[in-house]
């Protein structure tokens, strides 16, 4: 029996690479997923990391779709009035052409991605859990080189965000005080040992055990507000993946209480097949325009409340289901993409926000700032009650073809730009009859909806006069229109894997046997 092929498309080339090792070591395309995940949690330093939130599509085949959510919760369990409202602060920096974020010990949620890919190991997996854990071990201990991304993030936020707590600060600056540029090459011993014991106890040492001792400690001597209560009580939630059927295709993505594949899915509903044919003729960019207007007008992002969210984003799907374009009008990620040539398709989708600046002690982790993405946390960093799950933007999905049983998996970091971008990419691809290469490649648009509503686009797309709404053209494959990573089996052509030019992203495919 050979073990299966796999298409993997990752943040950088160690974490795609190690996807295809655990493939060739007998893992299947959610074994593969989850090791070059975990990679890219210790070598994309200041977007992602092990007490980082995330989701986990997939479909294995022959089983239902399901996503499996490990989004970041409000913590504070057992505390006192008092202690909330404290340990955080606003800090404002020039990434992104002028962002605010909430920082320190106070704006840490309660991590759920280790929980997600555990859980996603567990149901589906078929290589031993710690073989899965060891590539990242390795490339902890042995060292990687500081990736363009990181190198462009911590340009801005080294000493603000990442330089005011001391064991983070003495990681991201050389000996000197000066920040550390790409290409630098980085080790984090303590990382490597903490990813040892996640492999040797299970993520269960994250939230129970030796790592959650360290993390708790740490948070109550600086005012942080996430207990070993909250730890303790986090669980990761299987649910039946949110579906949308097309032109022979079922694609499957991130249902309620998350919004990003609510987005995904009403918009698609709404495109109702278009384009055509190839790329956007000038009625069909005017109605993307009006689709992603009334979709994202909706602001579902800004209720907090998880079973209003719900509930609202059911009436979204609903009104797009019939087709009523007017009744609608009324943090940092990472992602990967995984298919095997046994119809197994996983996509991942991970964040740790702007980053809280807090490495704990004794770990290598630096922790999450879900509490200060003050774009998703709408009342303020403390506003919400514990225990409640965060809303979150991300969409990862996989996609299986009528007839033959072809799958893609297909997911995108970005902010709101997610939805938007993984439904512009999936609508050329299957409706359009563009190459996956070229559906990834082709300019975007993103309808921008905060005070004002703006049409952003990549300024080689046409478009005028496909709407009256203001416009900004962008640069042509600008990161902003976020980086989908897209990998596709078809049991005719074999496996593809598919890199967006507008992030650093790589490639990797299973040699041919």
């Amino acid at each position: 029996m050979t073990n299966p092929r796999v298409a993997v498309a990752a943040p950088n080339a160690t974490a795609a690479e190690a996807g295809v090792r655990l493939a060739a070591e007998g893992g299947n395309a959610v074994d593969a997923a989850i090791a070059a995940t975990l990679v890219t949690m210790v070598n994309e330093i200041g977007v992602v990391s092990p007490a980082s939130g995330g989701f986990v599509t997939l479909q294995v085949a022959g089983g239902e779709p399901v996503t499996i959510d490990g989004w970041v919760e409000m913590p504070g369990r057992g505390l006192t009035g008092e202690r909330f409202g404290r340990g955080v602060w606003d800090v404002t920096t020039d990434y992104g052409g002028g962002t605010t974020t909430t920082v320190g010990h106070g704006s840490v949620a309660t991590p759920g991605g280790m929980k997600a890919l555990d859980l996603a190991h567990r149901r589906s997996g078929k290589a031993p859990w710690s073989e899965v854990v060891r590539p990242a071990i390795e490339v902890a201990r042995q060292g990687f080189p500081l990736s363009r991304t990181s190198g462009y993030y911590l340009g801005y936020t080294h000493e603000i965000i990442f330089g005011w707590h001391r064991p983070s600060h003495g990681v991201v600056h050389d000996d000197d005080g000066v920040v550390i540029k790409a290409g630098t090459n980085v080790v984090i011993p303590e990382l490597a040992e903490a990813l040892e014991l996640i492999a040797s106890a299970g993520a269960e040492t994250m939230y129970t055990g030796e790592l959650a001792e360290l993390l708790v400690r740490d948070m109550a001597a600086n005012e942080g507000i996430l207990t070993a209560e909250d730890l303790a009580a986090y669980e990761a939630i299987v649910r039946p993946a949110l579906t949308v059927r097309q032109n022979g295709w079922t694609l499957a993505t991130n249902p309620p209480p998350a919004v990003g594949g609510v987005a995904v899915a009403a918009m698609l509903a709404l495109l109702d097949g278009i384009p055509k044919q190839g790329s956007w003729r000038p009625d069909e960019l005017e109605r993307l325009v009006d689709v992603q207007h009334a979709v994202l007008g909706q602001r579902l992002a800004e209720l907090d409340v998880e079973d209003v969210r719900r509930l609202e984003a059911q009436k979204v799907l609903d009104l797009a289901a019939a087709g009523d374009l007017r009744a609608l009008s009324s943090p940092s990620t990472a992602t990967v993409s995984v298919v095997d040539d046994e119809g197994d398709a996983c996509a991942i989708t991970v964040s740790s926000g702007y980053g809280s600046g807090v490495m704990t002690p004794g770990t290598g982790i630096w922790l999450n700032n879900a509490l200060g993405e003050q774009e998703l946390v709408h009342g303020g960093p403390h506003s919400l009650t514990p225990g409640t799950r965060l809303t979150s933007n991300m969409a990862p999905s996989v996609a299986r073809r009528d007839g033959d049983g072809a799958v893609l998996a297909i997911s995108s970091p970005g902010s709101d730009r997610i939805p938007t971008a993984i439904a512009q990419v999936y609508a050329l691809y299957t409706h359009g009859g563009l190459s996956l290469e070229e559906a990834v490649e082709h300019p975007r648009l993103h309808v921008r909806v905060r005070e004002n509503v703006v049409v952003d686009f990549e300024e080689d797309l046409e478009v005028e006069g496909a709407s009256n709404l203001p416009v900004r053209p962008m640069p042509p494959h600008s990161m902003y229109f976020g980086g989908v990573a897209a990998a596709f089996w078809d049991p005719a052509d074999g496996l593809l894997a598919v890199g967006d030019p507008r992030r650093t992203g790589a490639i990797a495919v299973s040699p041919q046997t």
